[in-house]
């Protein structure tokens, strides 16, 4: 047998035979059928199954080996037994007074929003401890002041249980606080590959219009760039794209800029399907658009509207932009590169982040359009507060991308 790899004898050698042995599952004692009765006594999952299992199994061991189990199993469950169920209340009370204490500290750690993670991990099973101690309370007839005691804690576990919530608003919430800055972290490739794009673009058009004023006509239309000037004209009264309306109409203007800006973010974001050559035209697109008007602008002399105007909102409006870029690119690279995934799988796992980056991005479009409506294109502030405004919000969002919701977990 030492010298055969199938570890055959002589005779099966000499056959050409095999002895194949087969493993049997060890049999198990069936326990009997009989009426299933409420626990008179508190026992742990893990005691439990010490004791099925060895009820399951005590038919197949000697007396001897029996009574070394039993031996072994009973001190753990003596404490819980009490050898039977006779218990006085003084007992009872100080044998789980440290439990009922603790579960009250844990209900109200969860009302205050601020639980440890082990309590919240063990709250079912303290839960269920507490109802049965109060089943227990009820059935050995202890005090009517402890059986109270014991029902405001299980109605107190039951309301963290059930209370009611509101799914939507938490969810947003947490999306908010977490849920968004953390993914975008996550993702600082893409956004780094988008910002680059987009802002590099940006700037570096901006100084070649500056250093050559006829580049501007080469995006731009002679007409578009008078209306250009004329809406940042420091003559007038209300700056921006829609100068000429009146006070009663910044809720219209609201609602036009969340449209306007909602579109060419979706369409930054929606083109990135074409293996990421869409979102990136956009981001140069709108990068050089901006970049031009802004070193144009800045040239003539109407630098401190422009810049004011733009600086709020900015803030916000720019870095959706680049939010959404971000996102049609980690579409396009799921396209490109998805790995060992099949490009339909590896599209589904990009979408499932990109519409994260996507919904931050609108997030932040809606307050880049209240800004500029009621803000932005207000002439009542002074340049130096519009800019001293401009930056602080600047430092909000990159302070919030950078830092909110670390080492935090979104409500749940």
């Amino acid at each position: 047998m030492i010298n055969s790899s199938r570890f055959q004898r002589l005779g099966d050698l000499a056959a050409g035979t095999l002895v194949v042995y087969q493993a049997q599952a060890p049999q198990r004692g069936a326990l009997p059928e009989v009426p299933a009765r409420p626990a008179s006594v508190l026992l742990t999952l893990d005691e439990q199954r010490a004791l099925l299992d060895f009820a399951e199994r005590h038919q197949q061991l000697s007396s001897q080996r029996q009574e070394e189990l039993a031996t072994i199993i009973a001190p753990t469950l003596h404490s819980a037994v009490n050898f039977g169920t006779s218990m006085k209340q003084t007992d009872f009370e100080q044998l789980h007074q440290g439990k009922w204490q603790a579960f009250a500290e844990n209900v109200q750690a969860l009302r205050k929003g601020q639980p440890q993670l082990q309590a919240v991990q063990h709250f079912a099973q303290d839960y269920r401890g507490i109802c049965q101690h109060l089943a227990l309370a009820k059935q050995r007839g202890y005090s009517y002041p402890l059986i109270e005691e014991l029902q405001q804690l299980a109605l107190q576990g039951h309301q963290q249980f059930y209370r009611h919530k509101s799914p939507a608003l938490q969810q947003l919430i947490g999306f908010v606080v977490v849920g968004f800055p953390a993914t975008v972290r996550a993702q600082w490739r893409s956004v780094a590959v988008a910002s680059a794009l987009f802002f590099g673009s940006l700037a570096l058009m901006a100084l070649l219009t500056m250093w050559f004023p006829d580049l501007i006509y080469s995006l731009m239309s002679a007409n578009q760039v008078a209306s250009m000037e004329n809406m940042y004209d420091p003559a007038n009264r209300i700056i921006g794209p829609m100068s000429a309306r009146d006070h009663q109409d910044d809720w219209v203007m609201f609602g036009f800029y969340i449209m306007n800006n909602i579109g060419i973010a979706f369409q930054t974001f929606a083109s990135g399907l074409l293996f990421g050559l869409g979102s990136l035209f956009f981001l140069l697109f709108n990068g050089l658009h901006i970049g031009a008007v802004a070193g144009h602008l800045t040239r003539i002399g109407y630098h401190e509207t422009f810049w004011s105007f733009v600086i709020g909102h900015g803030a916000f409006e720019l870095t959706a932009i680049v939010l959404a870029g971000a996102a049609g690119l980690k579409l396009g690279s799921a396209l490109i590169a998805p790995g060992r995934l099949t490009r339909a799988n590896a599209l589904r796992d990009a979408a499932k982040i990109s519409i994260r980056l996507l919904g931050g991005a609108i997030i932040f479009l809606f307050i880049a359009a209240f800004i500029e409506a009621y803000w932005s294109s207000s002439s009542s502030l002074s340049v130096t507060t519009k800019v001293t405004v401009g930056a602080a919000l600047w430092a909000l969002v990159l302070f919030y991308l950078s830092y909110s919701g670390r080492g935090r977990y979104a409500p749940q």
